[in-house]
């Protein structure tokens, strides 16, 4: 017992002392805008036994470990989707697969050069084909260039990289055996096993899964539904590990299986806690195999690798652009964003370490290698537009200049024109109207594929990333009858509507939004009208049954009239129960409709609704139940009584201080 005990206190100990670090070091890591990936890494380092040595490097902790990497696999299966694959196929499968291909063999020839085997050579090549998902999305997404040509070039090779991990987790388990024999047979049946087993989760998914969940739903118990995601990731990891390929192949099928149900994004929010904390404890131990006391001794290898890392990866993709006809200037970009090493080349490496599949030397000069090109990962990405400006000014400028004349020549005989940014199924939609009306209007996108056959069906449409000044200017802005932002994307409107209004300060702007969360705050920056699709389908759907209720036009009209003058207040507020969606979110925060009864003693019995002062505390009384009856916008004059109900509208902890000081 006393060894039981000490070793209880020994975990419990681990354990404080890896949340303690976690919770200061990424808290830190993201105040200064520093991935949380690296946070984690920097713990591991920390608490290693390189380090301090607070924390050991056991089976357990890589046990667990370990599945951190299996729920990745799952969630990029549930976001594995076919047709978006063959939507993007010439970028996913030719440009990222000639991508991968090219750098796993200049990785595997360059260790080779320098002295490694073959085995270590295969796994070093794999290693730096990988980039950083996590750190590309989360940085272009910031800098509002994930629409960009570049950022396009960057997703979808980022696609291939996370379905290329897939093929070299069936493959590492066969370097166990010896080398030196032919791979040919040990592949074939790892092939066979792996289309056995994708058949017969193909099945399982079909005939099994999907009845279970929708019965499971049917329940409407959120922790059945979480147990039963648990099980089904997890046994499928055990399945294939039990045909002798990795678990990681099992949770990507399993994720790829449930991705096709309806059931998808609820799995992937009900997941997602499991597998941040459990890939951050992956990240953490993979920092507890840093050594850093060899960097002294490698240092010069490091930095000569990094810096070949770094210039491969680059030189690669600005051949392959080259090659697909993309220009310099968006291939070098492309080539800046993705010149790191990534999460799923740490998961080949973690595998190939564990499995005494690599040297001990080569594992930790990988570490250190991708480490540090994840390190210098956020500043190529944010500089990657003025290193090529810089480099590429003419051929830059001139291709900016040449879509600027394209779009001022089409602008040139137009007036009281209409400008559409974004031409997906909306900006579509809006254009067939103005046609019919005889409007004229220009539309701009950043997809050459869409432009292309827009432009052949004889649509106005030209290629133009409308956040940039000169390219409004370019459509007429100034003399134009109405702007229509047809995209859903907050940041980039943000920057169309500041450029817009220097522009053209009494034009009247349209903004599509998916829900209200960016409503004030769109409006505040220039928008004339926010359209929130979810409101706006209520209000649809209201005005549809008032009509089959024979109620007046003119007083429907009025209802909704009100209803887009109050800022959609009424539709805002309402009762969440269980489930939030992100798109509820207003200004990034949660806010909700609750209802506070007053008590026989509540402070404010006795007191007007104006004494409160609720709206400087953020909150609206959206209503008040008295009795039987319901008062709707309640009078400021209006005093409070016992067992009155008070229904109101704010942020969650603005709600429960005001409930306080009700009560």
């Amino acid at each position: 017992m006393p060894v039981y005990r000490g070793s209880m206190e020994h975990i419990f100990q681990s354990i404080l002392v890896l949340l303690s670090f976690s919770v200061v070091t990424v808290w830190l890591f993201r105040r200064i805008a520093i991935p949380p990936v690296l946070g984690y890494l920097t713990v591991g380092l920390l608490v290693g036994p390189h380090l301090f040595g607070l924390v050991e490097q056991s089976i357990h902790t890589q046990h667990i470990a370990k599945y951190g990497v299996v729920f990745l696999l799952f969630t990029v299966g549930l976001e594995f989707s076919l047709p978006q694959l063959m939507s993007m196929k010439t970028t996913v499968l030719g440009f990222g697969g000639l991508q991968v291909l090219l750098t796993s063999i200049a990785g595997a020839v360059t260790a080779l050069a320098l002295g490694a085997n073959y085995t270590d050579a295969i796994i070093v090549g794999g290693i730096v084909a990988m980039s950083s998902t996590a750190i590309v999305i989360k940085q272009l997404t910031e800098q509002l260039e994930l629409n960009s040509r570049h950022g396009r070039n960057s997703l979808g090779i980022l696609i291939f990289q996370d379905l290329a991990v897939i093929p070299f987790l069936i493959f590492l388990p066969l370097l166990r055996d010896d080398t030196s024999h032919s791979l040919l047979t040990p592949l074939l049946i790892a092939f066979l096993k792996g289309l056995i087993t994708f058949t017969l989760l193909l099945a399982m998914g079909r005939w099994l899964l999907r009845p279970l969940f929708r019965e499971i739903a049917a329940t409407r118990s959120t922790e059945l539904f979480m147990l039963t995601v648990l099980l089904v990731t997890l046994a499928a990891a055990w399945l294939t590990h039990l045909m002798g390929l990795s678990a990681e192949l099992g949770a990507f099928l399993a994720g790829a299986m449930l991705g096709e149900t309806e059931f998808r994004h609820q799995i992937e929010a009900n997941i997602r806690p499991f597998r941040d904390i459990l890939l951050g404890l992956f990240f953490i131990t993979i920092g507890m195999m840093l050594n850093l006391s060899l960097l002294t001794e490698i240092w010069y290898a490091v930095i000569l690798l990094l810096a070949a890392l770094i210039a491969g990866k680059l030189l690669i993709i600005i051949v392959l652009g080259w090659l697909f006809r993309i220009e310099a200037g968006v291939a070098m970009r492309t080539g800046l964003v993705l010149a790191q090493g990534g999460e799923f080349g740490f998961a080949i490496l973690s595998l190939a370490i564990n499995d005494r599949l690599i040297s001990t030397q080569t594992g930790q000069l990988m570490l250190l290698v991708i480490v540090m090109s994840m390190m210098i990962a956020p500043i190529l990405i944010r500089h990657n537009g003025d290193i090529v400006k810089r480099l590429f000014h003419k051929s830059y400028v001139g291709q900016r200049r040449k879509s600027e004349s394209i779009i001022e020549a089409r602008t040139r005989d137009l007036k009281d024109h209409v400008i559409i940014c974004g031409y997906g199924r909306v900006g579509q939609n809006i254009a067939r109207f103005l046609d019919i009306e005889g409007i004229p209007f220009i539309a701009l996108d950043t997809d050459p594929y869409l432009i292309r056959e827009a432009n052949e069906a004889g649509d106005n449409i030209c290629f133009g990333d409308a956040t940039h000044r000169d390219i409004l200017k370019a459509a007429n802005i100034g003399k134009c009858r109405a702007l229509v932002l047809a995209f859903d994307d907050e940041n980039s409107a943000l920057k169309v509507l500041e450029h817009a209004r220097e522009n053209n300060k009494k034009i009247p702007i349209l903004v599509r939004a998916s829900g209200y969360d960016c409503l004030d705050k769109l409006l505040q920056h220039g928008a004339t009208e926010v359209v929130p699709e979810k409101l706006e389908a209520s209000l649809v759907l209201v005005s549809h049954l008032l009509s089959l209720l024979d109620v007046d036009p003119e007083e429907i009209k009025q209802r909704i009239d009100e209803v887009r003058a109050d800022k959609y207040l009424l539709l805002r507020s309402f009762f969440h129960g269980d489930s939030l969606d992100e798109t509820d979110l207003i200004d990034g925060t949660e806010h909700q409709l609750s209802s506070i009864v007053l008590p026989k003693d509540a402070a404010a019995i006795g007191k007007t609704i104006g004494e409160l002062n609720l709206p400087e505390k953020g909150i609206t009384i959206t209503a008040i139940k008295r009795g039987n009856a319901k008062t709707t916008k309640p009078n400021t004059n209006m005093v409070l009584s016992e067992n009155d109900v008070l229904i109101v509208f704010g942020r969650t902890e603005d709600i429960e201080h005001a409930r306080s000081v009700l009560l």
